[in-house]
This record gives C-alpha cells, structure tokens and sequence, in this order.
C-alpha cells in the first residue's frame, strides 16, 4: 500500500516559508524541526 500525501494548511506553510528568513537555523535544523524534508523548505 502506498503512503498518502500529507497535505499541509496555510499556516502551516507561512511558518515554514518565515523561519529561514530569520537567518537562526539552517535549511536542514528547519526541516527536522517542522517534520518535512529540506527540499521543502527552499520551495
């Protein structure tokens, strides 16, 4: 069986699209921290 798509909400995606704007973490802290994959977050 496969997995399904998680879909994320807006707020979700605006906390993830700020938090590299802050310039604390890098791209991969981020993404472990939200559960998502690095590449997502430079999206």
């Amino acid at each position: 069986m496969s997995r399904k798509r998680r879909q994320y909400n807006s707020e979700f995606k605006a906390k993830v699209a700020l938090a590299p704007s802050r310039g604390e973490q890098t791209t991969s802290k981020i993404a472990a921290r939200f559960e998502i994959h690095p590449t997502i977050v430079s999206q």
